[in-house]
C-alpha cells in the first residue's frame, strides 16, 4: 500500500517542478458504459491515482503551488444515501481531506463556482488537454469566464501538457511501488501455475483463461490486460485474445497474463508444451529465445542504455535462427539486412508500472535513455514462425514462443520480479507433466 505521505511528496515535487506561477488540474477517469445501463468495472486514471490514491470517478484534483491555505484541493461526489443504496458507499468531501491528505475537499457539483477563482493569478495551467472532451470543454469555460470577468487580472494564458512533468516522476518507482509490483508479479506467476492444471490436451483456451482469472481474483487482483492464451499457431499472433481455440497434444501454449494490484501491473509470458514435453524443434527454438532473454536481462542494469537489452536479444536470436538454418547466411548479414524481423518483429521491452506500457521517454536528447535505479522494464524476446511460411520446412511452421519477465533496476543490481515462475526447459516440462 502507498502511504498518504508518499502521495503528498509526489504532489509537492510536481508543484516544485511546475513553479509557483502555475496551476495543475487533473481529472479522475469517468465511469464508462459497456452497453445500455451496464458499466465497465471502474479503473482510476493512472495519473490521478498516482497523485491521490482516490478511487472514485467524478473527481478533480487542483494543485496550486504557494496557496496559503493549502496547495492540494480535491473535488469529489457528496454523500448521497439514495445513490449509495444503489451503488455503494461514497467517500464524500468531509472524509476525503483527512483520508487522502489534501488541504481542502469540496463537492464536485460546486467546482464551477470555486475552482476558476483559484486559478486567478496563475500564468500557466498544466493539464491533460485533449484526453477527455467533456473535461476539456469545462476547462475552456473556466478560462473564458475568468478572462471576461477579471478586468485585466492575471489568468492562465497557456495550457501546458501535464505529462511532460508528471510522467518523468512516474518513471522512477519507490520501494512501496516496487513492493506492489512484486506482489502483482507473484500473483501472475501463481495464476499461470494454476492455469497449467487446465492446460490438458483437448481443453479450450478459455478454460485455461478461466483458471488464470480465478487465481487472480482469489488473491484480490484483477488482470492488468486481457490475457493471451494461445495454443499452436495462435501463438504467432502478437496480441491474440480471442482464446477460443483448442489445445492439442504436442502444441505449444503461450500464456501472456499480468495481474494488477492497487493499480500497479505485472506483465509475464511463458510458453508451455501441452502434454509435458517439447518436440525437438520446439526445444531448439525455445532455447534460442531463452538465451536471448537471459542476454537481455543481463543488460538491464543502472548505467546501461535502454536499447542494450534489445540489441543483446536481437544478436542472440539472429545467431540462433541462422544456426537452425531458418535464415540463410550469417548472423551478421541477417542483422544488417533486418531479415530476422520476419521472426522477431517487436521490441524486447517497455516500461511498466501503473500502466502495463508505462509512461516515460525512451530517448533523451535523441539518445537512448540510460537506465537508473527505480526504473522497471519488461524483457520479452520472441520468435514466431507463421503457419503458412513456405520459406521454412513444415516442421517449424506455426511455432510461436515468447518469454517475458519484469525487471526492476536497483543501485546494487537488478531484480527479476517475476522469477517465481520457472522458464528453464527441464522445469517447464516438469510443471507441464505434473
Amino acid at each position: 500500500m502507498i502511504a498518504p505521505s508518499e502521495f503528498a511528496r509526489r504532489r509537492a515535487e510536481l508543484m516544485r517542478m511546475a513553479g509557483e506561477d502555475a496551476a495543475l488540474v487533473v481529472a479522475a477517469a469517468p465511469q464508462r458504459m459497456r452497453n445500455a445501463d451496464a458499466a465497465w468495472p471502474y479503473r482510476q486514471d493512472s495519473d490521478f491515482h498516482y497523485l491521490t490514491g482516490f478511487p472514485e470517478p467524478d473527481a478533480v484534483l487542483a494543485l496550486l503551488p504557494g496557496r496559503a491555505s493549502g496547495e492540494a484541493v480535491l473535488f469529489c461526489r457528496e454523500r448521497d444515501a439514495a445513490r449509495e443504496r444503489l451503488e455503494g458507499a461514497r467517500i464524500g468531501p468531509e472524509n476525503a481531506a483527512t483520508q487522502f491528505g489534501v488541504a481542502d475537499a469540496f463537492p464536485v457539483e460546486d467546482i464551477d463556482d470555486i475552482l476558476p477563482g483559484m486559478l486567478e493569478g496563475r500564468t500557466r495551467l498544466y493539464c491533460h488537454f485533449g484526453r477527455e472532451n467533456e473535461f476539456d470543454a469545462q476547462l475552456l469555460r473556466w478560462m473564458r469566464r475568468l478572462r471576461s470577468s477579471r478586468g485585466g487580472g492575471v489568468v492562465p494564458r497557456e495550457f501546458v501538457a501535464l505529462g511532460h512533468l508528471l510522467h518523468e516522476l512516474r518513471l522512477y518507482k519507490s520501494s512501496a511501488e516496487i513492493a506492489l509490483m512484486r506482489r502483482a508479479a507473484k500473483i501472475a506467476a501463481d495464476a499461470q501455475r494454476e492455469a497449467l492444471r487446465a492446460a490438458r490436451p483437448g481443453a479450450a483456451e478459455y478454460e485455461v483463461e478461466a483458471a488464470l482469472l480465478h487465481t487472480m481474483r482469489a488473491h484480490g487482483a484483477v488482470p492488468s490486460y486481457p490475457p493471451t492464451v494461445a495454443a499452436g499457431p495462435n501463438a504467432c499472433v502478437m496480441h491474440y485474445t480471442r482464446n477460443r481455440g483448442k489445445l492439442g497434444r504436442g502444441d505449444l501454449l503461450l500464456i501472456d497474463a499480468g495481474a494488477e494490484v492497487e493499480c500497479y501491473a505485472s506483465d509475464i509470458t511463458r510458453t508451455w508444451p501441452v502434454g509435458g514435453t517439447f518436440s525437438r524443434e520446439q526445444r531448439a527454438l525455445y532455447g534460442v529465445v531463452a538465451d536471448a532473454q537471459q542476454a537481455a536481462i543481463e543488460e538491464v542494469r543502472a548505467g546501461s542504455p535502454f536499447t542494450a537489452a534489445h540489441d543483446a536479444a536481437t544478436r542472440m536470436i539472429a545467431h540462433g535462427l541462422c544456426a537452425l538454418k531458418l535464415l540463410p547466411g550469417s548472423a551478421r548479414a541477417a542483422l544488417k539486412s533486418g531479415d530476422y524481423k520476419r521472426f522477431f518483429p517487436h521490441k524486447t521491452g517497455h516500461w511498466i508500472g501503473l500502466d502495463v506500457h508505462d509512461v516515460g521517454d525512451y530517448r533523451v536528447d535523441d539518445e537512448p535513455r540510460m537506465l537508473e535505479p527505480g526504473m522497471v522494464v519488461t524483457v520479452e524476446p520472441g520468435i514466431y514462425i507463421a503457419p503458412d511460411d513456405a520459406t521454412v520446412p513444415p516442421k517449424w511452421r506455426g511455432l510461436g514462443i515468447r518469454i517475458e519477465d519484469d525487471v526492476a533496476v536497483g543501485a546494487r543490481g537488478s531484480e527479476v520480479l517475476t522469477a517465481a515462475l520457472p522458464k528453464a526447459i527441464e522445469d517447464v516440462q516438469a510443471l507441464c507433466s505434473g
